[in-house]
């Protein structure tokens, strides 16, 4: 990520996932899960094509499947830290 866009855009994406990861992992309501699962995948279908890219690896299913929800939050969460190191 080369510009202040770019960096703006992964910013914002690792505050919001940060915060909704560390609410799903200690989550024991089911409703609450699916109510964050659904908030994720509307933001990554809004957020920064380019982010996207680089965190989905040009998978359109990324963070949009309840099986492998929680590992690729986990992944995403990884990814823009390394990102904004």
């Amino acid at each position: 990520m080369s510009n202040a866009a770019d960096r703006n855009a992964v910013e914002q994406a690792y505050a919001f996932f940060h915060q909704k990861l560390k609410v799903y992992e200690h989550s024991t309501s089911e409703r609450e899960m699916d109510h964050i699962e659904d908030t994720i995948s509307t933001y990554a279908d809004a957020m920064s094509p380019a982010v996207f890219r680089e965190l989905s690896g040009g998978d359109p299913a990324f963070l949009h499947e309840h099986s492998t929800f929680l590992k690729e939050l986990q992944q995403a969460v990884g990814d823009l830290e390394s990102l904004l190191g």
